[in-house]
């Protein structure tokens, strides 16, 4: 049965528009984004797709092909309830908040985004909405708006303390770029992906969540920092500044992984540029340690899955992807090698832990047809 077919059997109609969003990996600068930092995500296969129908009413009726049963609310009538709803409601809450025409509607939402992996199933859910209520309603929103819009959603309503990094690159990204983002002025630069470079993402089967405390005690430390070294964000300190030392633990290695998690995205957009992978890989590895042991948000079984991937011949690199406490890591290799490298590491993993790692790149079921005509 077809997305098309299901919306029919939903709601006794068919759908009037559709609309698409990715999911991302970052490749490195994990925790800097909160800091006024730089990012360097691409986009992945995986997509979150939602369709809609409009109504002639106030009301939201919203089903999702991994949850059951059809949920809905009244327009200025949302409130939270923990549940995947939350984030439907925080872009209408927004929306009206921005004084932009709403009417109520129709939403069937399926993806391929695994939830809990620190791979933006939020922000892909948040975008391709607002990508689909933009042509609905004919909204004048471009991509950037669409960004800041969904950023606004999970941090203000559904209270999520994260950066605009994920609503970014998943508003605009692609599969064949990594996009260098400055985080304070929101410049995007996309950096070509060199021909035979490759990537494995494998999630630990830990899911994580940003809404949590650990990842806000992160955030709160880092404001802690900033306040006490005079600064508006971690951003304005300087490698090697000795004020660092000076602070107080585990202020002082919070503030050095997120000073040289920086220049770490610096130098691999110069070793993408020029191709160096071995490079790249190196940044990789350095970025797992500081996210390890001074930013201490990884896990005993991410740092198994990082030590499985070193061990393999044919792996340049490998780190903690996303905000950490769980989720997934990244692994860089050849092209050539992404299959065999993502089973080989899968099978030694399983073997160890009883966990239910995924592969989520390469993406084995890229095959997968998804007949609606979706706006990229």
């Amino acid at each position: 049965m077809t997305d098309h077919d299901v919306f029919a059997e939903l709601y006794g109609h068919s759908s009037e528009t559709c609309a698409s969003a990715p999911g991302r990996v970052n490749l490195i600068g994990d925790h800097t984004d909160y800091n006024g930092g730089f990012v360097l995500p691409t986009a992945l296969p995986q997509r979150t797709r939602v369709q809609l129908r409009g109504r002639d009413d106030r009301r939201v009726r919203a089903a999702s092909a991994q949850r059951p049963g059809v949920v809905g609310y009244e327009l200025g009538a949302e409130h939270k309830t923990g549940g995947w709803l939350d984030y439907v409601q925080g872009i209408t809450t927004i929306l009206a908040a921005e004084g932009r025409p709403l009417a109520g509607f129709e939403l069937y939402v399926d993806s391929d985004v695994p939830v809990g992996s620190g791979l933006s199933s939020s922000a892909a859910l948040e975008v391709a909405l607002l990508r689909g209520l933009r042509k609905l309603l004919s909204l004048g929103l471009d991509d950037d708006v669409v960004a800041a819009l969904a950023h606004r959603a999970e941090t203000e309503f559904v209270g999520a303390p994260v950066g605009i990094m994920d609503q970014l690159v998943c508003s605009k990204g692609d599969e064949s770029t990594a996009l260098f983002i400055d985080t304070r002025s929101l410049v995007v630069e996309p950096i070509a992906l060199p021909p035979d470079l490759g990537l494995v993402v494998i999630d630990s089967g830990v899911p994580h969540d940003h809404s949590t405390g650990d990842y806000r005690k992160r955030r709160a430390e880092c404001e802690q920092a900033a306040a006490l070294l005079g600064v508006w964000q971690l951003r304005d300190v300087e490698a090697g500044d000795p004020r660092i030392a000076g602070l107080p633990e585990p202020l002082a290695r919070r503030t050095r992984h997120v000073v040289e998690e920086n220049q770490r995205v610096l130098d691999a957009v110069r070793a993408l540029s020029a191709a160096d992978l071995p490079a790249l890989g190196r940044l990789f590895d350095e970025s797992h340690r500081s996210m390890r042991d001074d930013f201490e948000v990884s896990l005993p079984a991410i740092d198994l899955l990082v030590a499985l991937a070193r061990r393999h011949p044919a792996v340049l690199g490998a780190r903690l992807t996303g905000g950490g406490f769980g989720g997934a890591v990244v692994i860089l290799t050849l092209r050539a090698h992404t299959a065999a490298v993502a089973l080989d590491v899968v099978a030694a993993y399983s073997a160890i832990l009883p966990r239910e790692p995924m592969v989520i790149l390469p993406w084995l079921h890229a095959q997968q047809n998804h007949p609606m005509n979706l706006e990229s």
